[in-house]
């Protein structure tokens, strides 16, 4: 899908990476520079797809590289703190110096700008500022972070990912590139939206505890009687009814029609914790998986590999040892085999050869 797109990537760590990781699996060329490590350094699974060349960019030579490299691409993308790239010379000026439609995406926790700009940060020191975190977990416990997905992959790396692909149509369109500021504040914040609007219906009040997701007994995680979890997700009165009748419910007057009675929430939680933890993970897959009472298992990524819903569309693989999984979306259906990881430095002198024989193109990828 994104064919004839050339990405450069500044290399890090996290949302950045795993977006150029994304672009690439949709088709985008993307050469990462790397910084030189040891000769047996590991390639990081989120550089499959692309083209690694190891360059200093505190040196005249690997700015040089990083200047011809963006000459011919469509963006940059960057994760370093503010202020950083411009004192290497790398700045989105010196860029749009050597290439006006470049598109230069800048990836960080707390955005380009704010009182926070400098400050170090993680995946979940920038949910729990932006309101994402807070309604994670039960009013018991303290809210726990679902690593990397909220922040680092949903907040950070797909925004990005959609400002990099919005501004690229903008530069073919106008001849004119743009500065993408991708903040994981700024991204999981925008994901709340949702949570927002649930707000206005009434289904989140406000204060943890009280709930929908985190205190009504049909849209809960519970325990089963062999330390695995399952998921219930019974919000519509016709799958709430159904799950009625497959728990032997129906009649019982504890529970009929008192979906919404939330009063009695917390009882009929404690009874269905007493249910639920008396068979096994597996006996109520029989009994619920695939029907429209809304459930689903808690599986390990190992076990998830193994589900046969994953395994019918095909979406983790295995390659070298390693368990990936393949791109998404689809496009006309089709499951992606995503191209392999490079070693550390692999494409350097290829890409510098072609630098130097043909002025402003770095060659395109061959798998």
């Amino acid at each position: 899908m994104l064919s004839g797109i050339k990405i450069v990537e500044i290399a890090g760590i996290g949302p950045g990476p795993f977006c150029a990781m994304h672009l690439a699996d949709l088709g985008a060329d993307v050469i990462a520079v790397e910084r030189e490590a040891a000769p047996d350094a590991q390639s990081t699974m989120l550089n499959r797809g692309k083209r690694s060349v190891v360059a200093d960019l505190k040196t005249p030579e690997g700015r040089e590289l990083v200047l011809k490299l963006i000459e011919d691409a469509d963006a940059l993308i960057e994760g370093m703190r503010p202020g950083v790239m411009e004192r290497l010379g790398l700045g989105p000026e010196e860029c749009a110096a050597r290439n006006p439609r470049l598109v230069y995406g800048r990836m960080t926790g707390w955005g380009q700008t704010g009182p926070l700009a400098q400050a170090a940060g993680h995946d979940n020191n920038y949910i729990s500022l932006s309101g994402a975190l807070y309604y994670n977990g039960t009013p018991a416990e303290p809210p726990q972070s679902a690593i990397t997905l909220i922040g680092d992959v949903g907040g950070g790396a797909l925004y990005l990912a959609v400002g990099i692909l919005s501004g690229i149509l903008k530069a073919r369109a106008t001849g004119q590139g743009t500065v993408v500021d991708a903040s994981i504040v700024d991204g999981s914040a925008h994901m709340m939206q949702l949570i927002l609007a649930s707000r206005q219906k009434g289904l989140v009040t406000g204060a943890r505890g009280e709930n929908m997701h985190d205190s009504a007994h049909f849209f809960a995680t519970y325990r089963c009687a062999d330390g695995h979890f399952v998921t219930l997700g019974s919000l519509e009165p016709q799958f709430y009814a159904l799950l009625m009748e497959k728990l032997g419910l129906r009649d019982d007057a504890r529970f009929s029609g008192k979906q919404w009675d939330r009063a009695r929430w917390g009882e009929m939680h404690a009874h269905f914790t007493e249910l639920f933890a008396s068979r096994t993970r597996d006996e109520w897959r029989a009994l619920l998986e695939g029907t429209d009472v809304c459930f689903g298992p808690v599986l390990s990524p190992v076990e998830a590999a193994q589900h046969p819903h994953n395994v019918a569309r095909d979406i983790y693989f295995e390659r070298d040892g390693l368990l990936q999984t393949r791109p998404a979306p689809r496009f006309d259906g089709q499951a992606v085999m995503p191209r392999p990881l490079p070693g550390r430095g692999e494409h350097t002198e290829a890409v510098k050869a072609a630098l130097e024989g043909a002025a402003g193109s770095a060659g395109v990828w061959r798998a």
